[in-house]
């Protein structure tokens, strides 16, 4: 029943969807939908980091750190143009670890919310 609720998300790495199958492990089937609703709405696709990424080269330098809750260093790249441009570079070439890294807070978050949900005994 797992593999038919992560199915749906697109764009989803071999290495994402074996990291999920392990947060899932244990899950009843109520709990696996509440904690794919919840993923769902907070995961971030490689590809739209790309896209917010490459906007950086248009003079918004930086929104993709916004995007993945960096506030920091997003108002460093927009204060310095994404760091001359080399910090935007990077990131175009690190989108994917970029993503991955937030996924992965993003399912610690939903894993802990499904946990709250769990009805006590």
């Amino acid at each position: 029943m797992e593999k038919d609720l992560l199915i749906n998300l697109r764009g989803m790495s071999p290495e994402e969807y074996s990291y999920l199958k392990q947060v899932m492990t244990g899950m009843d089937e109520r709990q696996a939908q509440n904690f794919v609703m919840f993923y769902s709405g907070k995961r971030k696709s490689p590809q739209d980091i790309l896209l917010f990424t490459i906007l950086g080269f248009l003079g918004i330098a930086g929104i993709q750190r916004f995007v993945v809750g960096q506030m920091g260093m997003g108002i460093l790249y927009i204060l310095t143009a994404g760091l001359c441009f080399i910090g935007t570079i990077v990131d175009v070439i690190n989108h994917k670890s970029i993503a991955t890294d937030y996924n992965q807070k993003a399912a610690y978050e939903s894993l802990q919310m499904v946990k709250m949900m769990a009805p006590t005994v």
